[in-house]
């Protein structure tokens, strides 16, 4: 493997001064991706990949732990509205004292059960509130689940993408290098201007920076992975991989359409949540009616004793829930608005990445019919007409510009590609 790379990179630098003028090559372009994407297992051996990245998730994501409490909780609150209210004992006693001929002196004492009954269709109502609440709850945790795995996807591809922009760097600071050492070696000797150098120099310098900033722009990457993790990954960790094989062919855009509709978590929590506010709003209205308690208990005074079974109902005439009521309704008409309003949004990021893949993927195919070779044979021309005195340095210096935004462009293209289909997978939910 590192022979082979070698030997592509020997091939992919144009500008070599202690040469003849390069000859036209046939390139292999499925060796330049790997050589752009950095496809050296053995320099990685010790770094991340994706799957172990993933396999991380579940276990130190903070946003996942939150839905998973979340889901717990609802859970908890199923248990909640299953139960039975407890009932109430009164247990008191006193001292008695006669009034009148023939009464009694002495102690007393009472004790009395109170027990709240649980009407049949309130408790329903609250149990399915409780219901649809896992059910939101089940459908959020998809939700972040997908959400999480697709940054986390994003942010391991652009450590990728950061760190073969940095490749292109080094190259092109290497080639500015030797157009350098070739003008200071012709300024020297009388053959070219110090402007030529000046030119030189100053292309050089802008050289150094891009590869500076591609450096710095690696760790800012490698911290937007970090940040997913809580802490969990070392400051001085590495990312290796390969972009994968796209799929045979997308799903066609209206299937896409429709099984995000019909699948896609987000609407499915909200329209759970739809149902929760429905049960909610028939909860508010079964506790319109008074719930019954049944009482049972007795007293003693001296020289009697008394048992008693009674049921109290409160009346509902001042408070008969209106207000909690309308609450109810205007929660359930705000949520279905909200359906529809979750649905176009998700629909339009379905269709905005499906755009996105198809446009990233005609630059792909773009660069990869001819586009990168075209620029590097004019980097190859232009070498060689500065080295036999036909073209000027600026000239030389453009071409090389073109070859390397070229080349940047490539990279930025493969990896929007990808970028978008990931967006793609977490909205579409099906297999692609």
């Amino acid at each position: 493997m590192n022979m082979l790379i070698s030997q592509i990179q020997t091939d992919f630098t144009p500008g070599r001064f202690d040469t003849a003028p390069p000859k036209p090559q046939v390139m292999r372009w499925p060796f330049i991706a790997l050589l752009l994407l950095g496809i050296n297992s053995q320099a990685w051996a010790d770094a991340l990949t994706l799957e172990q990245t993933l396999a991380l998730l579940e276990d130190h994501n903070p946003a996942l732990a939150s839905a998973q409490a979340s889901r717990s909780a609802a859970e908890a609150a199923l248990v909640t509205a299953r139960q039975f209210p407890n009932p109430e004992m009164e247990i008191g006693g006193g001292s008695s004292t006669g009034i009148g001929q023939g009464a009694y002196n002495g102690q007393n004492d009472f004790v009395y059960l109170a027990q709240p009954l649980d009407l049949p269709f309130v408790r329903e109502a609250r149990s399915q509130v409780a219901e649809a609440g896992i059910e939101s709850a089940e459908q959020a945790n998809r939700a972040v689940w997908l959400l999480v795995r697709a940054q986390t996807k994003q942010a391991f591809y652009q450590i990728l993408r950061r760190k073969a922009e940095l490749r292109v760097s080094e190259d092109n600071e290497r080639l500015l290098q030797q157009i350098h050492n070739k003008v200071a070696l012709k300024v020297e000797v009388g053959e070219a201007s110090r402007y030529e150098l000046v030119k030189a120099d100053a292309e050089l310098l802008n050289a150094v920076n891009l590869k500076t900033r591609s450096t710095v722009q690696i760790d800012d990457a490698k911290s937007a992975l970090r940040n997913l993790f809580a802490g969990a990954l070392p400051i001085d960790f590495d990312a290796a991989g390969e972009l994968p094989s796209l799929p045979d062919a997308l799903m066609p855009l209206d299937e896409m359409r429709s099984n995000v509709r019909d699948r896609q978590p987000l609407l499915q929590q909200i329209r759970a949540q739809v149902k929760k506010a429905q049960s909610q709003l028939e909860l508010e209205q079964n506790l319109r009616f008074p719930v019954p308690t049944l009482k049972a208990g007795g007293e003693r005074d001296p020289g009697l004793e008394q048992w008693r079974v009674s049921i109290s109902v409160p009346l509902p005439i001042w408070h008969q829930r209106q207000g909690q009521i309308a609450e109810a309704e205007a929660e359930l008409r705000r949520l279905q608005a909200e359906v529809n309003l979750q649905e176009l949004k998700v629909v339009r990021e379905l269709e905005n990445a499906y755009n996105r893949y198809q446009i990233a993927d005609r630059q792909v195919n773009t660069f990869e019919d001819g586009l990168l070779l075209q620029a590097e044979k004019a980097l190859q021309v232009a070498e060689a007409g500065y080295r036999l005195g036909e073209r000027g340095i600026l000239d030389y210096l453009d071409a090389q510009r073109v070859y390397r935004n070229v080349r940047n462009d490539y990279l930025n293209a493969l990896f929007d590609r990808q970028d978008a289909l990931t967006e793609i997978e977490k909205l579409n939910v099906a297999d692609l």
